[in-house]
């Protein structure tokens, strides 16, 4: 796990590899461990490095294999990477080191773009080709590592985050209205290509581009996710998926334990997390390291769920970690955590998750999370309410949505006023084939578009402030392709993952599985009051945050009944708002 970067000129000059040690180094927190550069002619790399996998020098970056041609760096983990290396061997190719990066460089000199399919892992990579002058960069299937770019007729830089893109100069600081608009509506979620900034995109999950040192450019998606089950699974009784869910889960935790350090788990107390502490202790891990946190009450509304994860620690015999947050070190430490956004997020996880990944760096380098059960297995309150409705679209908008686009209108100032770009985004991929059914049309949505760049990107950047590798089980690609194919019925009882809590079931306590569905809570960030509304009230009306984004009209509604204005989700409309002046400040934008 680690941060790269990278230029390629277009214009016949050398790379600049000084931009390219700016934003390198803003990505320091995310590989503390080492660093490296490489420049030839029109490209510049950079890498920083997290030493997880292999901790010899061999398999530090970026990786040159001047026999071969190629140069590389990569940000990840390759679970499979010792199987790929024995078929590379049979094919004649030898190594020089023992980690997954080698791995992944001679298996692209083996295989192309064919190799992307043959990798089990999250990873954001790039291979320049010295004798076609080519650079090939890629993101895995489910977009667990990020990858940012910036394109200009004179070169091309991406980087591991947008904050550090913005360290190379030379780009636009300018908002992009139809990524304002997915923001204030999509709860957030910007669907690639597009970022906040009209000058930034990122690459699309499951895609790869290939660009040349003249600017020629192809990029292409390599994976999808197709729902319905298999011909051999239509007489599959829900035993049959129960089962197949099982053992996908083990597989998949097993695989992530590849690592040349030790592994903890976050454990909040639900069914995911609990469920990877007992399949770890099943699998015969000793001393394993869990970690909680909890925050204080506020508006009636408790900001903890520390019973659970006791119970599951004290059951399983962890090595437990506790982590209490006053509201004091919350507004204290959230700047910071939004330094860490690439981009800004609503989402009360994300300070959790900062503060939480500050502690467990500690005492581990690597983490397993639970980030993905809900989207895959249909865990969410909306999805029966699409599964349903005469219209999912309207059904699933309703749920989902922040604002109605009425209500967007009177929310922004005139220049910044857009058509309905979230909602028919929405409405277009309820369209697109391959999901027939509803329901899976929404969990289609979310699993590919609101997991990528709302749940994960919130985990990859809060624990990779602390240069904390977070591994995420329930986004095995073979366990996201299986639960696509289990059909609705045995997904949406009990509350939703109904599968899932029967799977966990023969893993974990009843008391965890039968529980009301948790969160990671943090009430103050929804029921603003005391010095938090204070705060937020500062960041919405001071004139040096006065960007002419907001409708001042639409300001002193809110902040008339701060706790009175929620959104769908029950999140405070206030903070959305709040937090994007917030992020666009600590960016120094």
């Amino acid at each position: 796990m680690c941060g790269i970067a990278g230029e390629l000129r277009f214009d016949n000059r050398p790379a600049d590899l000084a931009a390219v040690e700016r934003i390198t180094h803003h990505l320091a927190p995310r590989g503390p461990d080492a660093h490296g550069f490489h420049s030839q002619g029109p490209i510049a790399l950079g890498h920083r490095r997290l030493k997880v996998m292999d901790l010899a020098e061999a398999s530090g970056q970026p990786m040159i294999d001047s026999d071969l041609g190629l140069s590389m760096v990569f940000n990840g983990a390759i679970y499979n990477y010792p199987e790929l290396r024995a078929e590379l061997e049979t094919l004649g190719y030898r190594f020089f080191s023992g980690g997954d990066t080698e791995v992944l460089l001679k298996g692209y000199h083996a295989w192309g773009k064919d190799m992307l399919p043959k990798l089990n892992g999250m990873f954001a990579f790039a291979v320049w080709e010295r004798d076609s002058q080519e650079l090939f960069i890629a993101r895995d299937r489910l977009g667990i590592k990020p990858l940012y770019m910036s394109r200009t007729g004179q070169r091309l830089r991406f980087a591991s985050s947008l904050p550090a893109l913005l360290k190379g100069g030379d780009i636009s600081n300018a908002l992009d209205p139809v990524a304002l608009n997915h923001y204030l509506n999509f709860h957030a979620v910007v669907p690639a290509p597009r970022t906040i900034l009209a000058g930034v995109e990122k690459l699309p999950a499951a895609s790869w581009m290939r660009i040349d040192a003249k600017g020629k450019c192809e990029q292409q998606s390599w994976w999808k996710l197709d729902f319905g089950p298999r011909p051999e699974e239509a007489n599959y009784s829900f035993e049959d998926w129960r089962d197949q869910v099982l053992n996908g889960m083990r597989e998949a935790v097993s695989i992530r334990q590849r690592a040349a350090v030790d592994v903890g788990v976050l454990l909040s107390g639900g069914v995911d997390s609990s469920m990877l502490v007992g399949l770890l202790r099943e699998a015969g891990v000793e001393n394993l390291s869990t970690f909680s946190i909890g925050f204080q009450d506020a508006g009636g509304e408790r900001g903890d769920e520390f019973q659970y994860s006791d119970l599951i620690a004290e059951r399983f015999e962890t090595n437990h970690h506790q982590l209490r947050i006053g509201e004091n070190e919350v507004l204290d430490q959230l700047p910071a955590a939004f330094r860490a956004m690439s981009e800004p997020m609503v989402s009360h996880d994300c300070i959790a998750f900062y503060l939480l990944s500050r502690e467990v760096a500690k005492h581990c380098k690597v983490v397993q999370s639970g980030q993905g059960a809900d989207e895959l297995f249909a865990g969410y309150h909306w999805y029966p309410l699409v599964d349903g409705a005469e219209d999912p679209f309207s059904a699933y908008r309703k749920a989902f949505f922040d604002r109605e686009h009425d209500e967007y209108a009177a929310c922004v100032q005139p220049a910044w006023l857009t058509d309905d770009h979230a909602g028919e985004f929405v409405r277009q991929h309820f369209a697109q084939p391959g999901a027939s059914a509803a329901v899976d049309k929404a969990l289609r949505l979310d699993s590919t578009v609101m997991l990528v760049d709302d749940p994960v990107k919130r985990v990859d950047n809060m624990t990779m402030a602390w240069g904390l590798e977070a591994r995420t089980p329930f986004l095995d690609y073979r366990l996201a392709e299986l639960s696509a194919r289990v059909p609705g019925r045995f997904k949406l009882p009990d509350g939703g993952k109904y599968v899932l809590k029967e799977a966990a079931r023969q893993v974990i306590p009843a008391e965890v599985i039968d529980r009301k569905k948790g969160y990671f809570p943090v009430p103050g960030l929804k029921h603003l009051e005391g010095a938090t509304l204070g705060w937020v009230r500062e960041l919405l009306t001071d004139p040096s945050q006065d960007r002419g984004v907001f409708n001042p009209a639409m300001l002193d509604k809110l902040l008339s009944n701060p706790d009175g204005q929620l959104t769908p989700l029950r999140g405070s409309k206030l903070w959305q708002m709040a937090a994007l002046n917030l992020w666009l400040s600590e960016q120094g934008l």
